[in-house]
């Protein structure tokens, strides 16, 4: 006998290599809808050392945030067997992800996913067109803190995806450790970016596209920005040159005379701001617009349908 879901609670987390994200929601209209957002700076990317190992101090940084998630959970009256955890390219590379997620295990009740970059690539596309209108072949490009997704779909159809080592946090390590930022910083940013890129680069300009939707936090934090100066939210290479200029004009690293940064997306702006302007001029983006969703509302989509269906049983 099927029975209603309705006004049953459900969460996606997701633990990103530069964020970590819970989004509780309910089944309205066969749709989630969301009811809750937490979110926190983890930064587990800066914490990886020499050996491939995440440090204690970020290591705890990360279960504490998970702690702070299942209080949450608790708050909000969320059922531990209604939760997925997905993690994403810091847990798919350090040394002891393992450890990290065993430990997490008691704290959340349910186990970490560690998910494949194609995997993550999948439930982006999914996230964005679950909450993004528009038509026609569009490329997503999501930039994360030690990994940057592309994807070429047609409506609900994935045409082309991959997953590559560029990403934020650790672009910062690479490139942006030494103040105050220089343009060769941004080149050697470029270099890197156009080298990760190799063979994907001529796929996907022989795909082609229509529109260009961005879904990361490095594309947050620019329409954030322009929002706050009251300006259009269409990210161009002439707004993201403006904004490089800005950045090196900067005598402080904390970024503080950018006017609309929030001080929290501060320490990644230059690093998102150089591969948005590598990936503007190897792939002839001519323009960008901040995606509705990305991996969180695709697990969240994931989440609502697995539920429907044992609902239903």
């Amino acid at each position: 006998m099927k029975r209603s879901n309705s006004g049953l609670l459900y969460a996606a987390i997701t633990l990103g290599s530069n964020s970590f994200n819970m989004l509780v929601a309910k089944t309205v209209a066969g749709t989630p809808k969301v009811v809750a957002k937490y979110k926190r700076k983890v930064r587990l990317a800066e914490g990886i050392g020499p050996d491939g190992t995440l440090n204690q101090t970020v290591f705890k940084r990360g279960l504490d945030c998970l702690t702070m998630f299942s209080s949450m959970l608790d708050k909000e009256g969320v059922n531990r067997d209604n939760i997925a955890v997905i993690a994403t390219a810091t847990l798919r590379s350090i040394n002891n992800s393992e450890a990290f997620c065993d430990a997490a295990l008691p704290i959340l009740g349910q186990p970490i996913e560690v998910i494949s970059g194609l995997r993550e690539a999948e439930l982006i596309y999914q996230g964005m067109v679950a909450t993004t209108c528009g038509e026609g072949r569009r490329l997503v490009i999501d930039i994360g803190g030690a990994s940057t997704e592309f994807i070429i779909g047609d409506g609900n159809k994935v045409l082309l995806k991959t997953s590559l080592d560029i990403g934020c946090v650790t672009f910062n390590d690479k490139f942006f450790n030494s103040f105050p930022f220089q343009q060769l910083d941004f080149d050697a940013a470029q270099n890197y970016v156009e080298s990760a890129l190799g063979g994907y680069r001529a796929q996907l300009l022989d795909y082609g596209w229509h529109c260009v939707v961005g879904a990361s936090g490095a594309v947050q934090s620019v329409v954030e920005l322009l929002n706050a100066r009251g300006v259009s939210e269409t990210i161009t290479s002439a707004v993201l040159m403006q904004l490089r200029d800005e950045v090196l004009a900067q005598a402080d690293v904390s970024m503080r005379d950018v006017f609309g940064l929030h001080h929290e997306r501060a320490p990644t702006f230059a690093a998102g701001i150089a591969i948005l302007l590598s990936l503007f001029n190897l792939l002839q983006i001519q323009s960008l617009n901040l995606s509705g969703g990305a991996l969180r509302e695709g697990v969240l989509q994931l989440l609502a349908e697995r539920i429907s269906q044992v609902e239903s049983v």
